[in-house]
């Protein structure tokens, strides 16, 4: 019927994700990311960036400012990605390991059902300095789970590095009637500092292979190559071949492998691997190949390379760049938001909208007011209460008023926050400075989104006044834009939109109906 038919479309649908890992080896950021995130060689359809860093600065009167205020290399990567279209969708924060999960705005109605999960592994689970951060979600209707890991260093701790993932792994479940465990989503793409080294071959031997690009012959003695063959929680992840030099260890400022005195020989520590779920019993035969049934979802990598050219680190980033061909695509809104494209006077101010039959009402529902290239949920603008009336339980299109918006505030500067809210429900709420903390993370977050119906480029964020609620979740809603479907299509950040607006939901059990 007409429903099935929105649900599911008979051509794939592909969704473009660039992955990075960095070892950041407590340093600020450097001054230019742009060719780590590659917008200058980019063709702008990338979909979604995932980074994930290992060793952020977390020193005790570092991690007390990332607290109160957004971490430096958050800010950094939302500054430069936030033009381009881009929204942080969700991070989370384990000591010196970082997850960010960008996406471009019009995609943000149909990511789901997003959670976090963060593991410790380090002094017997104790400590965070190594462990696992994950955040997952439902993509167009398909699960996906990034897994950021810092494992256990030194050459000697080969078998700890593949007990403490396996750990991870068991540790990380997730709420929700599908994919509770990382390893039951479609795709699973694990990243980060592995750690893993070259075994056997002494100094020169590796040095002269790096020389002469001859690194097929480093493969075969790499660690998590060799695994591959024995270790049964490797089965089914792949790799690209790794025809960079070996990421590690780099004397700080330079292109120079290890000169100290402990002069680490040089390893590919810095991995992105991916797997499919395999929804058949596998076959007999070497381990690592898949001879049951995937998913049904592929996955191309186009790219997987360093960059030499960053040097605030002993390590190098990664990073590689895949598309993921999903067999059908969910593109129904939960919500569907309606409003004037210019507000001229108070009587435009309304938003109108109407809600999909398994989205069940709250009285935490809102409406956020937006400016155009928003940066993440906090920088909402205003937002009016959307409360459900008993006589509003059978009315399909439901209506919002906005009360006048103030003329002088909104540009000051984002170092301060404070926020104005009315008590009475029928008043806009108005933040009157720019976010200054980052979002805080719980151990799972959830989202529900809406979308709106016309063919627009529109911004979707939100999450009301803290005070407000005790557990807030965000709830991206959709916007009114004066822009057109081009500046959709080119990924731009809409020009001259009067209005952005966004629907905010309370935590719902129901995980697979949740999303951002």
């Amino acid at each position: 019927n007409a429903t099935l038919r929105h649900f599911y479309i008979t051509t794939p649908f592909s969704n473009r994700v660039h992955i990075i890992t960095w070892n950041v080896g407590s340093a600020t950021p450097p001054d230019d990311i742009t060719s780590l995130l590659g917008l200058n060689v980019g063709d702008g359809n990338t979909d979604m960036y995932i980074i994930g860093l290992q060793e952020v600065n977390s020193m005790i009167n570092k991690r007390l400012k990332d607290v109160l205020f957004t971490d430096q290399w958050s800010e950094v990567c939302m500054d430069r990605l936030s033009p381009f279209g881009y929204v942080l969708v969700t991070s989370q924060r384990m000591q010196g390991l970082l997850l960010l999960i960008f996406a471009k705005y019009f995609h943000l109605p149909f990511l789901r059902g997003v959670q976090t999960e963060t593991t410790r592994t380090g002094l017997g689970g104790y400590w965070g300095n190594k462990g696992g951060v994950s955040a997952r979600m439902s993509v167009f209707g398909h699960t996906i789970c990034f897994l950021n890991c810092h494992l256990p260093a030194h050459m000697e701790n080969s078998d700890q590095r593949m007990e403490d993932f396996e750990s991870i792994l068991q540790q990380q479940q997730f709420e929700g009637q599908a994919a509770t465990g990382v390893l039951d989503h479609d795709v699973v793409f694990w990243f980060g500092d592995l750690n893993f080294r070259i075994d056997d071959l002494d100094m020169q031997v590796v040095k002269s292979a790096i020389d002469n690009n001859k690194y097929s012959m480093l493969w075969e003695k790499d660690q998590l190559n060799m695994a591959k063959d024995s270790e049964t929680v490797l089965e089914g992840f792949q790799e690209g071949p790794l025809k960079f030099p070996p990421t590690y260890k780099f004397d700080v400022g330079t292109d120079t492998y290890d000169t100290s005195g402990k002069k680490r020989k040089p390893a590919w520590t810095d991995r992105i691997l991916w797997r499919l779920r395999v929804t058949a019993p596998l076959g007999a035969g070497k381990r690592g190949s898949i001879s049951g049934l995937t998913s049904g979802t592929k996955v191309t990598q186009h790219s997987y390379r360093s960059h030499m050219e960053y040097t605030v680190s002993d390590h190098k980033p990664v990073t590689s760049i895949f598309t993921l061909q999903f067999p059908y695509k969910v593109d129904v809104p939960l919500v569907t938001i309606i409003v004037e494209d210019e507000w001229n006077s108070i009587a435009d101010a309304t938003a109108k909208f109407t809600l999909a039959p398994n989205y069940s009402r709250s009285s935490w529902d809102w409406i956020g007011l937006y400016k155009v290239g928003f940066k993440h949920h906090k920088d909402y603008v205003g937002y009016v209460w959307a409360k459900q009336e008993e006589a509003d339980f059978h009315r399909q299109e439901h209506q919002v008023i906005w009360m006048p918006l103030p003329t002088s505030g909104l540009e000051m500067s984002s170092s301060d926050s404070s926020d104005f809210s009315s008590e009475d429900d029928s008043t806009v709420h108005i933040k009157t400075r720019s976010r200054s903390p980052s979002p805080r993370k719980g151990k799972q977050h959830r989202y529900r989104s809406s979308s709106h119906s016309r063919s627009r480029s529109c911004s979707r964020s939100g999450s009301p006044a803290q005070a407000k609620m005790k557990e807030p979740s965000i709830t991206v809603g959709s916007p009114s834009c004066t822009t057109t479907a081009e500046s959709e299509s080119s990924g731009q950040p809409a020009e001259g939109s009067s209005s952005q607006v966004s629907t905010a939901r309370e935590k719902d059990k129901n995980m697979e109906d949740s999303g951002v």
